[in-house]
């Protein structure tokens, strides 16, 4: 069964943090771009920067600095603060996956069979 949780930091007025911000904070961390980590995910480079911009503003320190264009280019990093919000992210994730685990299972349980139209073909 594929079932999972989706873990998801509800920061009041400060705004939220999800699976999605996490992966594109991964991806920027693994391209040193955000234009590149937005394709990953097939947004465009405006969304991704909403959103970088976004994660910015509500903690106390960023978690992306960017670098301007030039002879070496433009570019972009995770901070510290953003490196340890992923890892933070993670790590709850996986307690939290791992606490819900037979419970997953005995929800799978109950579900009525998959008819021939959702099941797929090999």
């Amino acid at each position: 069964m594929t079932s999972r949780i989706t873990l998801r930091f509800d920061l009041g007025s400060q705004g939220r943090i999800g699976h999605g911000k996490i992966a594109l904070l991964e991806a920027i961390g693994t391209t040193g771009s955000i234009s590149a980590a937005g394709r990953e995910y097939g947004m465009s480079y405006r969304r991704a920067w909403l959103l970088v911009e976004e994660m910015n503003g509500m903690f106390d320190q960023p978690v992306v600095e960017t670098r301007n264009g030039g002879l070496k280019g433009g570019g972009a990093e995770l901070t510290a603060r953003g490196q340890h919000l992923v890892r933070v992210y993670r790590e709850t994730e996986e307690l939290v996956a791992k606490q819900a685990r037979s419970s997953l299972r005995e929800l799978e349980r109950w579900l009525a069979p998959a008819t021939d139209a959702e099941t797929p073909t090999t």
